[in-house]
């Protein structure tokens, strides 16, 4: 078996997945097509020229990036052009018709979910381990939805009922990740300022802190705070998601939120940064057993339950 051949046989078991996966299958798709490239010795532009490609084109299809996959008929032309053997590419090809499928959070509408939300949700998704900081709000994926309400009611104070109901939802089933059989590590480092922040009522409050608590008790989900007298703390003045997809080519992926766009970054050099800031954070942080104890007596002082 060749080297891409063994690669590709670690990503058959992505098509047995229950639920479909188009972020990750778009960057696997992308990813491995690149590889067959550079086994043929092409630069991306001169396997452009050859296919009447624009370099744009062939660049976005080995990215992954975009809501929609690209065509059977380019990726079977870029087989072709590669010289790919038969097994390589039927595993690419069922990759691909996979890849087509929309995950769940796709079905819901395009004002709630613009193309760059879209992109991180999948990404979630897909990701083996997730870390995240967050300086104003609880992680979204920690959320209670009471507390979810809250921060969408001041986001959007001139929303409509209806749609806060639904983003409520869609942020309530995006938890649902961490209940999974095969759920992501989650890593998540909060300033202690967003335990202070009333949002919605102090009863919201201490339901949310409460689930916090019950969360840090999975195996799976670590939870760090960074206390205030920690004067000098190598926090990033805005949230930060990093993204690490475990066992397959893929790179890690940096994602910034702005408050109506975001960037993701997979630059080594620039995910590299963010990586080792996060580390330096997670030093200056309380450790998990002390961040517990901060959660509980601030519940105790701040929350006290009437």
């Amino acid at each position: 078996m060749s080297a891409a051949s063994h690669r590709l046989s670690r990503l058959e078991p992505y098509l047995e997945r229950a639920e479909p996966a188009p972020t990750l299958l778009k960057m696997l798709v992308g990813v491995q097509l690149a590889g067959f490239r550079e086994d043929a010795g092409l630069s991306q532009d001169q396997a452009a020229r050859d296919l009447g490609f624009s370099a744009a084109k062939l660049s976005r299809i080995e990215s992954g990036k975009g809501r929609k996959p690209p065509t059977e008929t380019d990726v079977r032309a870029l087989l072709e052009r590669y010289g790919t053997d038969a097994y390589e590419a039927s595993v690419l090809l069922k990759l691909l018709r996979r890849a087509g499928e929309p995950g769940w959070w796709q079905r819901y509408d395009k004002r709630l979910m613009p193309e760059w939300f879209d992109r991180l949700v999948g990404l979630q998704e897909a990701a083996a381990t997730i870390r995240t900081f967050e300086i104003q709000y609880v992680p979204g994926l920690l959320q209670t939805p009471a507390y979810t309400r809250a921060v969408v009611e001041r986001g959007l104070p001139n929303a409509p009922s209806g749609e806060v109901q639904r983003r409520v939802e869609l942020r309530m089933r995006r938890a649902e990740l961490l209940g999974r059989a095969d759920a992501p590590q989650l890593w998540a480092i909060i300033d202690e300022s967003v335990l202070l922040r009333v949002l919605g009522s102090r009863e919201v409050m201490r339901e949310q802190l409460t689930h916090l608590v019950e969360m840090a008790g999975q195996p799976h989900v670590t939870l760090q705070i960074v206390p205030l007298d920690v004067t000098n703390a190598s926090a990033p003045a805005i949230p930060v998601t990093y993204l690490r997809f475990g066992g397959i080519d893929l790179p890690d992926v940096v994602y910034l939120e702005h408050i109506k766009s975001a960037n993701f970054l997979e630059d080594r050099d620039e995910t590299e940064e963010y990586r080792v800031a996060l580390d330096r954070l997670a030093d200056e942080a309380l450790t998990p057993r002390d961040s517990l104890e901060l959660l509980r007596e601030t519940m105790a002082l701040r929350y006290p339950d009437k």
